[in-house]
């Protein structure tokens, strides 16, 4: 099957060796992902829900862009430095996969490499049509 590297054009993507999604054939994964701009700045400092949005906004744009879309998610993983911020992030969670119902897991962690960040989504999708995807990474 073929790779392909979708990349939302982070520097540290090929100092790293990584990109923001990869898909193999009909499924999608997306790598942790953190609430941050376009300039790499934290988005939300402080409310964990609007740091969920943000990721979460990123991953669609990463399955778009792998020629799939939110609706195409199987498994979300949600990682917090504070499990009591848990309700407000699956609060937010359920505005994008209440109807589609992927599974999911939410674990603490001790703590992500900026400070400001509260939480971090992964996602992983599959599509079942042959969607060719939209934009390839480097």
């Amino acid at each position: 099957m073929k790779r392909v590297l979708v990349s939302n054009g982070n520097p540290m993507e090929a100092v790293v060796g990584f990109c923001r999604a990869v898909r193999v054939g009909p499924y999608i994964s997306v790598g942790g992902t953190a609430p941050v701009d376009s300039e790499g700045k934290t988005v939300g400092a402080g409310d964990p829900a609007t740091q969920a949005r943000r990721c979460l906004e990123i991953i669609r744009q990463a399955l778009e862009n792998a020629g799939s879309g939110m609706d195409d998610v199987v498994r979300t993983r949600v990682l917090l430095t504070n499990i009591d911020d848990w309700e407000k992030v699956i609060e937010v969670r359920a505005e994008y996969f209440k109807n589609i119902r992927p599974v999911d897991t939410i674990m603490q962690v001790s703590r992500f490499v900026n400070p400001e960040w509260l939480v971090e989504f992964e996602a992983d999708a599959v599509i079942s049509d042959g969607t060719e995807p939209k934009t390839v990474g480097p």
